[in-house]
């Protein structure tokens, strides 16, 4: 099952509590991976914007005059956020300035919420600040037009992505899942399958509470959870039997499909999956310090995998030059990884066997 997140930004009008009105939002539906529908609108607010907020936002009351009002765009909002997870940065405002404002068209507007704030300090709880400027800064995300609900919102969509991709306990994913009623799996088969790509990467199967029960890497994922769904065994049946969701990590490539794997059954030892041997001799790089970018899950991005003093050090995906030619915000980017021979013979073995896009030593 994919879950699918309405990631939100809000301008208003400022003013007292409870009686703002909205001069602009964004909302970005997601669905784990990437942008799959977007909606852009200044709003008439049918008040008037407070000084202070002009001069923030750069919004004038002139620029809002003709723009559609509140009840003009509320079907599109219900449409485009409808069986999504509401995300924000300060989601208890931009929460609730939209129940306010459906409030007062007659309409009850109720979604489960996940806060990128509260998200950042459990993933990055040695930052200092956790406002979305200084939070991007850290990380290399590009903010255009900050204060702006377009602006703001891509900037969330981006720092969401690193969030996702960072939590290695998948506690995003789980608090998601929870609250999503099942269907059972005699009659849910093909509608699991339909939701899984075609693509490479990792698949989890979780059970009623999502909890993981078994991980796989695969080069097809739609294809391998299909061929496991028509093995007969005892294990098997079992597993099928007590899955009630799937998620999935695209990864781009099949070393970062290795490591993941790796990390991942040594994080979550899933009940079904069989313990795997490990490598423990120690390896020597043919570089000791040494960035590896080879492809990531999109066009737009590149995977990228950090040697230091001889050791695998993390992985993550970068967008732009800057974040890998900065060797601080890259650390930031990447999830780093205790030191693991293991891990480092993944890493040696697969440049051995295989061509990569780049690699810049230091």
């Amino acid at each position: 099952m994919i879950i699918i997140y309405a990631i939100v930004d809000i301008e208003t009008t400022g003013g007292k509590f409870n009686e703002e009105g909205i001069t602009e939002i964004a909302i970005y539906k997601h669905d784990g991976k990437q942008i799959v529908d977007t909606f852009v609108s200044l709003v008439n607010p049918e008040r008037l914007i407070q000084p202070f907020v002009v001069n923030l936002t750069g919004i004038t009351n002139k620029m809002v005059k003709n723009a559609p009002k509140f009840y003009e765009i509320a079907k599109r909002i219900v449409e485009i956020t409808d069986g999504c997870i509401l995300v924000a940065h300060n989601t208890s405002f931009d929460y609730r300035i939209l129940k306010t404002e459906f409030k007062r068209l007659g309409y009850q507007f109720e979604k489960e919420t996940l806060c990128t704030v509260d998200l950042s300090k459990k993933i990055f709880p040695d930052f200092d600040k956790y406002k979305l400027d200084v939070i991007c800064k850290k990380l290399g995300i590009a903010v255009a037009n900050r204060h702006r609900a377009s602006g703001d919102a891509l900037a969330t969509v981006k720092l969401f992505e690193v969030l996702l991709y960072k939590d290695a306990s998948k506690k995003i994913i789980k608090s998601a899942l929870k609250p999503i009623v099942r269907f059972k799996l005699s009659s849910k088969m093909v509608r699991l399958l339909d939701t899984l790509p075609n693509s490479l990467g990792l698949f989890y199967m979780h059970d009623q509470k999502g909890n993981i029960l078994y991980i796989n890497k695969s080069k097809n994922i739609k294809q391998s959870v299909n061929n496991l769904f028509l093995r007969e065994s005892k294990k098997i049946n079992t597993l099928i039997e007590s899955t009630k969701s799937i998620s999935y990590d695209l990864m781009g490539n099949e070393l970062m499909s290795e490591l993941l794997l790796y990390k991942e059954l040594q994080l979550h030892k899933p009940k079904f999956n069989s313990g795997k041997r490990k490598n423990s001799k120690p390896i020597t790089f043919s570089n000791a310090n040494m960035i590896i970018l080879d492809k990531g899950r999109n066009t737009n991005e590149q995977s990228v995998i950090l040697v230091e003093n001889n050791h695998y050090k993390g992985n993550g995906f970068v967008e732009l030059n800057h974040q890998i030619n900065n060797l601080e915000i890259l650390k930031s980017l990447i999830t780093l990884e205790k030191q693991d021979t293991h891990n480092d013979f993944l890493v040696n073995n697969y440049l051995k066997r295989n061509k990569v896009k780049k690699i810049i030593r230091f």
